[in-house]
């Protein structure tokens, strides 16, 4: 199984986060990204917005 992972490093902000997080499955990855995203960014966690988050989702390991 690919591990799934999403990292902060990919997406310009004002804080320059380089939180990336991974986990075995997306369902557990979107959780904390979703809490990650509304506790540190600020972004309101919506349906919307766990949709969009899933969709930028990469299969192996963020880089080092």
């Amino acid at each position: 199984m690919d591990r799934v992972y999403i990292d902060c490093r990919e997406f310009p902000s004002e804080s320059h986060c380089t939180v990336a997080i991974s986990a075995d499955d997306e369902a557990e990855l979107l959780e904390a990204a979703a809490h990650h995203a509304k506790d540190v960014h600020g972004h309101e966690d919506t349906p919307e917005f766990r949709q969009e988050l899933r969709r930028t989702f990469k299969h192996g390991a963020p880089a080092p």
